[in-house]
């Protein structure tokens, strides 16, 4: 058959190459071997140097970082030192500051008892001003008192005065009036006297007339007179009458 054929050629030919793999394989695992030896070496030597390397990066990076901590630690030294004398100046101003308050201080503390002693005067004098308008307040008030007493009694001294002088005007005019009175009824009395007189003496004289009338003329002429007369008489009578 032919497939069978081509199976065993194919099993030939893989013998024939294991057999030269075989050969192959001991040659090389030798060399392999040293090789694999030399590479192992190679890279252990390569370890060791990139180890020495890393070492090395390392302790330069260490340096750079303790140049940088120097550095670092030079400025922070260097701001230490700044702040130092800073702050001996500033304890210097404080110190300065310090006196000057103290200073401040007990001039304030004087200023303060002396206040205090103005404040105490002040009290007092207060004090005293107090007692003295208290006192003046009495005095005033006393003194408002008596001028009120004195208002009120010279009031009543003027309303009595004035009643007194009502009274003694009221007397004076009543006194008047009764003089008024007296005098006009004396003046009245007078002139009724006065009038009577008149008529007496106008009587007189009338009949004196009518006698020397009566002598003098005749009888007719006496009789005629002597009418006349009596008519004159009765008229004055009448007069006399109506004027009382």
């Amino acid at each position: 058959m032919p497939y069978k054929k081509k199976t065993k050629k194919k099993s030939i030919k893989n013998n024939n190459r294991f057999a030269k793999i075989a050969s192959l394989t001991t040659s090389s695992i030798s060399s392999a071997l040293s090789n694999y030896k030399k590479n192992k070496e190679l890279e252990r030597i390569r370890e060791i140097k990139l180890h020495k390397l890393k070492e090395k990066n390392q302790i330069i990076k260490e340096r750079k970082e303790l140049r940088n901590w120097e550095e670092r630690l030079t400025k922070e030294s260097n701001k230490i030192k700044l702040s130092e004398e800073e702050l001996k100046l500033k304890e210097k101003e404080f110190k300065s500051k310090e006196e000057k308050q103290k200073i401040e201080s007990e001039r304030l503390i004087k200023k303060d008892e002396h206040l205090i002693l103005v404040a105490k005067e002040l009290r007092l004098k207060e004090k005293e001003l107090k007692l003295k308008e208290e006192d003046q307040n009495r005095k005033d008030i006393d003194l408002k008192v008596r001028e009120e007493e004195q208002e009120i009694k010279k009031l009543k001294d003027q309303r009595r005065k004035n009643k007194e002088l009502k009274a003694l005007k009221e007397e004076e005019e009543r006194k008047k009036q009764l003089e008024y009175i007296k005098i006009k009824e004396w003046e009245e009395k007078f002139d009724k006297n006065q009038k009577e007189k008149e008529l007496e003496e106008n009587r007189r004289e009338l009949r004196l007339k009518q006698k020397e009338l009566e002598r003098n003329k005749k009888e007719e002429s006496l009789d005629q007179d002597t009418s006349n007369l009596t008519l004159a008489l009765e008229q004055f009578d009448v007069d006399k009458n109506t004027k009382n």
